[in-house]
């Protein structure tokens, strides 16, 4: 089994000329700003990649990112499992953005909302509504209670069905990414 590593946001700059990044977002996230130079290839699409990262960390070190740092280790660690070694960056985009590091983004492309803050805007909505219209009609309230367990639900199982639901929402559907030229151009 190949060996993963973890770089700062700082180490990584600082040989960013010679990795090759690849990002394991989602399409929206990467479109929202990404390292320079990374290829997206979404979690979910990593085992369809492996030939083509194979032949690219033949060529050089691999950089996988993600927002925090939790994709990419899991993504670091199916790759080490292959005997491609990688290196994560600690903190994810989060962190290189946080540091001042430079991002790109895809021409054209607008900035949505990061899901947690359109999580938070819609169960604040839906609390206060909730909470304004039990003042005239008490059953109203349970709407308010409703959201409330859901939010407990989601930290203790660290997964958001309400995130789930409003990422089918039109505006938070970005072109998907082009996995045929993404693995083209790892593997040329």
């Amino acid at each position: 089994m190949a060996l993963t590593t973890a770089l700062t946001p700082d180490q990584a700059s600082a040989r960013l000329h010679e990795l090759t990044v690849i990002d394991v977002r989602t399409p929206g996230e990467y479109a929202s700003g990404h390292l320079p130079g990374a290829h997206n290839i979404p979690l979910d699409h990593l085992d369809t990649a492996l030939p083509a990262l194979k032949t690219a960390a033949g060529r050089g070190d691999l950089l996988v990112v993600c927002a925090s740092g939790a994709r990419s280790a899991t993504a670091g660690r199916r790759l080490a499992e292959q005997d491609i070694t990688v290196a994560t960056l600690t903190g994810g985009t989060t962190a290189w953005t946080r540091l001042g590091h430079d991002t790109h983004r895809p021409a054209g492309t607008r900035t949505p909302w990061a899901m947690d803050r359109q999580v938070r805007l819609a169960a604040g909505t839906l609390v206060l509504t909730g909470l304004v219209a039990g003042r005239r009609w008490n059953t109203a309230r349970w709407l308010s209670a409703g959201v409330a367990g859901g939010l407990v639900l989601s930290a203790l199982t660290d997964t958001c069905g309400m995130a789930r639901i409003l990422a089918k929402l039109p505006h938070n559907q970005p072109a998907a990414t082009d996995l045929d030229a993404t693995l083209a151009a790892l593997t040329g």
